[in-house]
């Protein structure tokens, strides 16, 4: 009796010991990373990664792979912020990261990273077009947001055509710079061809004054001419 009830009392021990630490390791696994699980397949005929790729909300992708690598920018539709990604690519799976700009935006809160996947899917009628399908997640995470692009036929990828420009990336704001500095004022066209005007008008009026002296001079010769007698 007393052998069976030791028995009892250790199973019991064991298995409360043994219940933390499975919690800790379901805790664990569900407090790390996100991570997309799928399995890559082969490329369906004539597929390619390489090309532009639409979506409502992130605009055109322009991808680019060379070898197993893949480059990709994306300009959102609204125009408010622009994106790249890179990351490698295993048959129809290709996973990356990104990073995203507001444009017009400086210090932390402009920009915004993770991770994500895409899978590269045949299409489903002979005249639809390829697409590809996956998630982008935050920091470390690649699962989040939905995120699907038609592929465009006959359009070749820039990658340099989705890049804000010098004054986009300025933003607005009344001409002050970075250092909090006023920049230099931009004169209109309007305003130089006054300017003009009015340096012309400058030079006429000194030409009339130098035509006056001119005629000064000459009458003062003249008359002093006619007082002078030889005795």
């Amino acid at each position: 009796m007393a052998t069976t009830t030791r028995t009892v009392w250790m199973l019991a021990c064991t298995g409360l010991l043994a219940l933390p630490l499975a919690t800790m390791g379901c805790g664990g696994k569900q407090n790390g990373p996100k991570v997309a699980h799928v399995t890559p397949g082969e490329m369906p005929i004539g597929g390619d990664w390489t090309g532009v790729y639409y979506d409502q909300l992130y605009g055109n992708l322009h991808l680019v792979l060379q070898g197993d690598e893949a480059t990709g920018r994306w300009r959102r539709d609204s125009g408010e912020s622009w994106g790249e990604l890179t990351g490698t690519v295993d048959g129809t799976v290709l996973h990356y990261i990104w990073e995203e700009t507001r444009i017009g935006m400086v210090g932390p809160s402009a920009k915004t990273k993770g991770k994500g996947y895409f899978v590269y899917k045949d299409a489903p009628g002979e005249k639809d077009p390829d697409y590809i399908e996956g998630e982008r997640g935050l920091d470390q995470d690649e699962l989040g947001q939905k995120w699907k692009a038609v592929k465009q036929a006959n359009v070749v990828p820039n990658l340099d055509s989705v890049m804000p420009d010098e004054l986009e990336q300025r933003g607005v704001g009344g001409g002050w710079d970075d250092s909090g500095e006023s920049g230099p004022v931009e004169r209109s066209s309007g305003s130089d061809e006054e300017e003009d005007e009015d340096e012309d008008e400058d030079e006429d009026e000194d030409k009339d004054k130098d035509k006056d002296k001119d005629k000064d001079k000459g009458s003062s010769s003249k008359s002093g001419d006619d007082g002078d007698t030889d005795y």
